[in-house]
Parts: structure tokens; C-alpha cells; sequence
């Protein structure tokens, strides 16, 4: 099974988030999601210092915001089609999805033969919600699909797009969350929605700025604002990542 992360930890223990950010004090809450499966934000995160920073540096929050390149966004010619869904890049009969249900559990699931799962537990960390069976969870991209398109994913060919959408390198590129969530955040960004949990804010800050900086998507203008926004109740947060090979 492809490497990735530690399972998740209850996300109003923010004390203990291994997920690139630490102690999460969100001031604002708003409402939407991706209409692709999701992942929890209580788990390790993979993350390099960006540009100009030495590696393995912390940023705050607000730092990390103001490094995202600035782009107007444009979806002329997306297609959910561009991004190949789900893969089993190490041949293990576990794709993609189901690697991040392995990893985020708090209750191991029973693995049957092609990679079935059955029974164990997650904790969807948008919402606070523990959820028993896998079918009941979505895998989502946090920075959706269309949102990279429209921030440069568009100018990628097909590997690199097919890369993004099975990021396992990266702890919080991808997270389970409840189908209910994920479908109400749908292709949103945070400057139209955020996880309905109070207690997530800050980690889904985290989580948005550092797969943006990962993969040196860009930012508009209202966007950037909505981050700052939330930034001012997220001191203590704080943000890690790798660019992407």
C-alpha cells in the first residue's frame, strides 16, 4: 500500500493536528463543498517550506497565503474527465480512494479481496461526524478539481493532472469526509464555503493554502481575501508543504 499518512486525530484537538498546522482558533464560518470523495484533518501532512523559505520551515498562516501566486481564475474548457479518478498506482488492488480510507481510519477496516472494506470508523473532520461504514464517506480533493483547472491546472497535460487528482504524497491533499459535506462544498472556495465544524476552519485553511503552494496553483483576488479573513482567527496555525515533483 503507497505510504501517505497517519490516521487522524479528533479535530477539536487541535493541539495535537499532525496535519501541517497546529492550535486552530477559526473566527468565521461559512457553507459549501466538492463533489468528489473526501479525507479528515487530523492527520500528518507532508510539507516543505515554500519558495524562498528553508525547507522544513513553519509558516504561519497569513505567511503562507501571501505566497500563493496571484492568477485570475478561468475554467474555459474543464472537464472532470482531464483529472483520472481513482488509481492503484503501486498495483496493491487498493486505488486511490481506498488508500486514504486505510490511512484516515481511527478503526482499522477489514480488508477483503480487492481491497473491500468493511466495517471500521472515521472521523469526517469537516463536520465532526464519525462515520462507521466507507460507502457513507467521500474522498475530497480539498482544492477541487475545478478550482486547480481554474488555477492552472488547466495548462498541465493529462500525467501531471492524473498525479494531482491521486496526490497520496501529500497528507492533506485528499481527505475522507461525509458524502453530505463533500457535496455541499462541491468546486467552492473558502471564500463561498467552509467546513460547517467551527473546530475545522483553521486545519481547512491549512489544508487549502498548502495544496495550492504544493502545487503552485493560483489565487484571485477574492479568494486571497476570504483567506486573510480567516487567517485573523488562526494565529497559532501553522502551514507546511512539498512542491510537488
Amino acid at each position: 500500500m503507497t505510504a501517505r499518512r497517519l490516521a487522524p486525530v479528533a479535530p477539536i484537538t487541535t493541539a495535537l493536528l499532525i496535519a501541517s498546522l497546529v492550535g486552530c482558533n477559526p473566527g468565521v464560518a461559512n457553507s459549501g463543498s466538492d463533489s468528489k470523495p473526501s479525507a479528515p484533518a487530523s492527520q500528518s501532512g507532508k510539507a516543505s517550506a515554500a519558495p524562498g523559505a528553508p525547507a522544513g520551515s513553519d509558516l504561519s498562516l497569513a505567511e503562507a497565503i501571501a505566497k500563493i501566486p496571484a492568477g485570475d481564475e478561468d475554467r474555459t474548457g474543464y472537464e472532470r474527465d482531464s483529472f483520472r479518478l481513482w488509481v492503484d498506482a503501486d498495483k496493491d488492488r487498493c486505488d486511490t480512494r481506498k488508500e486514504v480510507l486505510i490511512a484516515e481510519a481511527v478503526k482499522a477496516p477489514d480488508q477483503g479481496a480487492r481491497c473491500a472494506l468493511t466495517r471500521g470508523e472515521w472521523l469526517s473532520y469537516y463536520d465532526e461526524v464519525t462515520v462507521d461504514a466507507a460507502t457513507k464517506l467521500d474522498i475530497d480533493h480539498v482544492v477541487p478539481l475545478a478550482e486547480a483547472w481554474d488555477s492552472g491546472a488547466s495548462k498541465w497535460d493529462a500525467d501531471r493532472r492524473e498525479q494531482y487528482a491521486n496526490d497520496l504524497d501529500a497528507d492533506r491533499s485528499l481527505v475522507a469526509v461525509t458524502a453530505k459535506t463533500n457535496r455541499s462544498k462541491a468546486d467552492r472556495d473558502p471564500s463561498e464555503w467552509l467546513p460547517p465544524a467551527a473546530s475545522a476552519q483553521c486545519t481547512y485553511g491549512a489544508d487549502w493554502v498548502g495544496t495550492k503552494l504544493r502545487w503552485k496553483l493560483t489565487a484571485d483576488d477574492k479568494e486571497r481575501a476570504a483567506l486573510e479573513k480567516l487567517a485573523k482567527g488562526c494565529s497559532d496555525t501553522v502551514v507546511k508543504y512539498e512542491v510537488a515533483p
